[in-house]
């Protein structure tokens, strides 16, 4: 083996072209990775419409860092996440990694990849460690992996192929369990899980994971600039600076945001506090959810104000005029890349009461917690922050610094090195040397 760790960072998306939290997570990751002694990272994120594909390969540049490669991938299905193009897999992926001699492969999603690609890389490098991370319930649950029960909105607590019935009955219970039994071989292929909370780990291990395969392990954070606290214009002026940071969707909960807002009594919101959204993608959802969100905004008036998208670059700036974050989502989340930022710049957070979000936001401690789904309760909360100024300041005081990407990235690295030993001790008849797994 080379003095060096060679990982190779599979991701569904890249940063720069798809803005969301497992994006952002692997890619805090491989930077991680490349902090350490001894470790390599490459990262290899799917692309696919409206980016067209350069050429015959599926591989691109498209002027990243060197280390990071994109696989064009458009041929896909989301019922069994499955990759139509294996011929692309066969040309282009595995020629990739028969280069790069990768000794471990960490799958942070298999959106677009799909499980082909798994397959075809554990076919071609039997000595290497494949890991797999998840991010939510996508293996698990035909509605974007959200486990929330159709057309209620109702949660799930456990999937079976009866009742993913029940919420699309045009699918045939005989086709559930196909993709069940088709994903739980599948992803059987892999050496290791990571899951970032203990919920989604407990879910999965539900469902039929491995236990004593999977770890729980944080992701993230690249830590930077702190945004200095909001200054407070004179000494009667209040902590009554609320913002969102996500996609407006129908699972995030913004419509009970919104709601919530406007049952606060005047006397008690007054003038001076607002609801900041930052957030977009509103015009991609239902037409019933557009609708109804589009009413509760008339409703609220002056009370939201909207700011449109934003990149994760412009965090310390945007947080610079936000006192609270608020996370009202509706499903169970998983980790929340939200909550790491407003950790690492020591906004407190309200968030609702399951899931990855109850789990990551301890309750008094980083944040407040209300009922999930009613907006009722979370309109409490808010007036319970506006009115009472010591709430924020005891909260700040006591809100818990987030996980590092540099920390993150130990923890993985471990786990990798771990899982090659075992590997090796198994071929070489018990025999440990974890020595060779370091430079």
């Amino acid at each position: 083996m080379s003095d060096r760790l060679r990982v190779l960072v599979v991701s569904h998306g890249h940063p720069t072209m798809s803005l969301g939290g497992a994006e952002t997570a692997s890619h805090s990751l491989h930077k991680g990775l490349n902090t350490l002694p001894g470790l390599e990272s490459i990262y290899l994120a799917r692309v696919g419409h409206p980016v067209p594909r350069h050429g015959a390969s599926a591989l691109m540049s498209h002027r990243l860092a060197p280390d990071e490669v994109l696989f064009h991938a458009d041929d896909y299905d989301h019922f069994f996440l499955s990759n139509g193009d294996t011929e692309a897999i066969r040309r282009d992926l595995l020629r990739f990694v028969g280069d790069l001699t990768p000794h471990v492969v960490h799958f942070h999603h298999l959106i677009g990849m799909g499980v082909e690609a798994l397959y075809a890389l554990r076919e071609a490098l039997p000595e290497a460690i494949i890991v797999v991370t998840f991010h939510e319930y996508l293996s698990i649950c035909h509605n974007h992996g959200q486990m929330v029960k159709r057309p209620s909105g109702q949660l799930c607590s456990r999937a079976s192929p009866i009742g993913c019935h029940g919420c699309f009955p045009e699918i045939p219970v005989s086709r559930f369990l196909k993709r069940e039994q088709f994903l739980r071989g599948m992803l059987g292929l892999a050496d290791a899980f990571v899951s970032p909370s203990m919920f989604l780990a407990t879910r999965y291990v539900e469902w039929g994971i491995d236990a004593e395969k999977l770890s729980v392990i944080d992701n993230g954070i690249v830590t930077g600039e702190i945004a200095p606290v909001r200054d407070l214009p004179a000494q009667t002026a209040r902590r009554n600076r609320f913002a969102y940071f996500g996609q407006m969707t129908p699972f995030k909960g913004i419509d009970v945001l919104i709601d919530a807002v406007s049952r606060v009594p005047q006397e008690i919101w007054g003038e001076d506090s607002c609801l900041m959204i930052f957030g977009g993608n509103l015009e991609r959802q239902p037409t019933e959810f557009q609708d109804r969100l589009k009413k509760l905004i008339d409703e609220a008036g002056r009370r939201v104000r909207f700011y449109g998208a934003y990149q994760n670059g412009d965090m310390p700036r945007l947080m610079r005029s936000v006192d609270w974050v608020v996370l009202p989502s509706t499903w169970w989340e998983n980790s929340p890349m939200v909550i790491q930022e407003a950790l690492h710049h020591r906004r407190p957070i309200i968030c609702a009461d399951i899931g990855g979000m109850a789990e990551k936001v301890r309750d008094g401690r980083d944040g407040l917690h209300f009922r999930a789904g009613s907006a009722q309760d979370l309109a409490d909360r808010l007036i319970e922050a506006v009115r009472e100024p010591q709430v924020w300041d005891r909260l700040h005081a006591t809100l818990r610094p987030p996980t590092s990407h540099v920390d993150s990235a130990r923890a993985h690295a471990d786990l990798y090195r771990r899982l090659l030993g075992e590997k090796r001790s198994a071929r070489n008849g018990g025999h440990y040397d974890p020595v060779s797994l370091t430079a």
